[in-house]
């Protein structure tokens, strides 16, 4: 997994200063790169693989057409593959020779290390964070897999003292004590009209994220289908009137139109809720002794940084250097 990590000397944590698992949350680079790439991670392989498997001699077959204008299968392939072709196949043998750096370094990943990871990515994260909109649950977890096997890996001859683990939990309790969050899809429209409208379509069986697609105001979020992420009770940057819609609501529920501050209307569908959690010092120490390590590191340390050694090869050619 693409991955690049600052590492610098970790100065002293007081109370003043923004937590560490906080700073790092919103500078996750290998999640927030993998959410990208995931367009062409699906399509490129299913396009790229089965066709040429069963399709050997429909390179021709047409895919599409403008008006006189055909586009054939050969020529969408060869597009999907310019454009997303490098860095899927890259996210791929990353993700690969992270599974042998596991079992050389004989490195255990849980499941319940990766439910921590998820519950406290979901109250740090902010209104669009793209790695939790674009990835879908089983793809979420590997790539969250993958970089516990790269940090593990990196830090598994640092030494941490226990006391300042027992101190970083105490100073940061509240990094631990998860919200109830609400992933939640939106559409914001210029009036209630509109509103009334789209709520119309909704009740007569239109698609939520189609039709946020269609109408809603907010591009930003319209491009995902509406999708805001998972959204917790007085959190920052987002409208209080949105987060007192999806209080109320239950999973797959759609919510009556509601005024924005913008003067614009709002309707919001909750796909999923997660009530929150408790963890104590035992189920985080060993997160929090990982996360302390991680910053003692002097340089940034990425996957392709282990190639040589598992001897990866790759169709582009050149060798992988750590950025």
């Amino acid at each position: 997994m693409s991955s690049t990590r600052n590492r610098r000397p970790a100065p002293a944590v007081t109370p003043n200063q923004t937590p560490l698992l906080q700073r790092r949350l919103k500078t996750k680079p290998a999640l927030a790169v993998m959410a990208i790439l995931l367009l062409g991670n699906m399509i490129w392989f299913i396009a790229w693989l089965i066709p040429n498997k069963d399709h050997e001699i429909g390179s021709d077959e047409q895919v599409a057409a403008i008006g006189g204008d055909v586009i054939t299968r050969q020529e969408w392939m060869i597009a999907m593959e310019e454009r997303y072709g490098k860095e899927t196949l890259q996210n791929l043998v990353n993700e690969t020779v992270m599974e042998k750096a596991a079992k050389a370094y004989k490195i255990k990943v849980t499941d319940q290390e990766i439910d921590l990871e998820l519950a406290l990515m979901r109250s740090a994260q902010d209104k669009f964070d793209t790695t939790m909109q674009n990835l879908s649950a089983p793809q979420l977890r590997q790539k969250i897999r993958s970089q516990l096997i790269l940090d593990k890996v990196l830090t598994k001859d640092v030494v941490i003292n226990e006391d300042n683990v027992e101190q970083y939990y105490e100073e940061n309790q509240g990094l631990y004590n998860t919200k109830t969050s609400y992933r939640t899809n939106f559409i914001e429209v210029e009036s209630k009209k509109a509103a009334d409208e789209a709520l119309n379509e909704l009740k007569n069986g239109s698609d939520f994220s189609v039709l946020a697609r269609e109408i809603s105001a907010d591009s930003a979020s319209a491009s995902l289908g509406g999708d805001i992420g998972f959204l917790t009770e007085n959190q920052e940057n987002i409208d209080p009137a949105i987060i007192n819609a999806v209080k109320s609501l239950k999973a797959t529920e759609v919510s009556k139109a509601f005024k924005l501050d913008n003067g614009h209307y709002g309707i919001v569908q909750v796909q999923e809720v997660l009530e929150g959690q408790s963890f104590t010092y035992d189920d985080v120490k060993e997160h929090i002794k990982r996360e302390l390590a991680l910053e003692q590191l002097p340089q940034s340390v990425t996957p392709e940084a282990f190639w040589s050694e598992f001897n990866a090869t790759w169709y582009y050619g050149e060798s992988k250097k750590e950025k």
